[in-house]
């Protein structure tokens, strides 16, 4: 449970992280009425990266291990959490579990933390992308407010203190009732993964978005994935969210209904999974349902 008065950690694990948005996201954040701490490499950059890879895993180590910190929130994305996965000190964070959030780049870290700790994280808005937006925060634990229609921040807040969350999509690809826990995230950050044990040994029900990829590139990555046998043996139903800027849309729609005839599984599209501002936070290794186009999780 995440209270007001408690002290969220911020951690550049990924891009270089910029000065303004980061102490925006900060205030605003203070504003909803908790205390933050910064990791020490916020402000680093070497080339497109928030500093050394060695510096991103002690500080890593370091927020999990401080009692003070109960929430760890990721600054951005970009490129560089992939750098980090093979010397994360995995047992630190397992004696140490809190949640931990963010997406795009960091699904590597979503996923490979669940993996390895068997410990819920958060696909979820991050610090410098969408808290350092122009918001009111006097009004936002109060529902139904926030950005948008409310749906980020008050989705946030629900999940992470593990309330029931209901979530309608637009479009079923295939008809049918799935049950599992919740896995996936960015697409090709997911493929990045390929070669890692990182794909979990029980029913999932997989969830995906992306943006700036060509539809033969969202073909070639799923069918990656299907090439997997323990991808194809434990998926059981596919949550899709936005696939941004993709260059043909057509070719998209007609590439879901194809997937979803060819794995004959529920599948279901149009959840603000998403870089769009308004988006859902989904908690990766959670007990979830999709039936039809709703998805209930807990």
């Amino acid at each position: 449970m995440l209270n007001q008065g408690d002290t969220i950690g911020i951690i550049a694990l990924s891009g270089a992280c910029d000065r303004e948005k980061a102490e925006q996201a900060k205030a605003n954040i203070e504003a909803m009425g908790f205390k933050v701490k910064l990791s020490s490499n916020i402000y680093d950059k070497n080339r497109y990266l928030a500093g050394s890879d060695e510096d991103k895993i002690s500080e890593l180590h370091r927020f999990f291990k401080d009692n003070e910190i109960k929430l760890i929130l990721c600054a951005r994305g970009g490129y560089g959490a992939i750098r980090l996965i093979n010397n994360i000190d995995y047992n630190i964070i397992k004696a140490n579990p809190k949640p931990f959030c963010g997406f795009s780049d960091v699904t590597a870290l979503l996923l490979m933390i669940y993996r390895k700790t068997d410990m819920v994280t958060y696909h979820s808005p991050m610090a410098c992308t969408d808290f350092a937006v122009n918001i009111n925060c006097a009004d936002i634990i109060s529902e139904g407010k926030g950005w948008g229609d409310g749906c980020t921040l008050q989705t946030f807040f629900r999940a992470i203190n593990g309330e029931i969350l209901n979530f309608q999509g637009t479009k079923i690809y295939k008809e049918g009732i799935a049950n599992g826990i919740l896995w996936g995230g960015n697409l090709s950050t997911i493929v990045s993964l390929c070669g890692q044990n990182f794909i979990p040994e029980k029913d999932f029900i997989f969830f995906a978005e992306d943006l700036n990829e060509p539809v033969y590139k969202i073909d070639k990555m799923f069918q990656q994935l299907i090439n997997i046998p323990q991808f194809s043996k434990y998926c059981k139903g596919i949550v899709l969210g936005d696939f941004l800027d993709v260059d043909n849309e057509e070719w998209l729609n007609e590439y879901f209904e194809e997937l979803a005839d060819r794995l004959n599984l529920p599948t279901a599209s149009g959840f603000k999974i998403t870089h769009n501002q308004e988006k859902i936070t989904i908690p990766v290794g959670k007990l979830a349902n999709l039936a039809g186009k709703i998805l209930t999780i807990g």
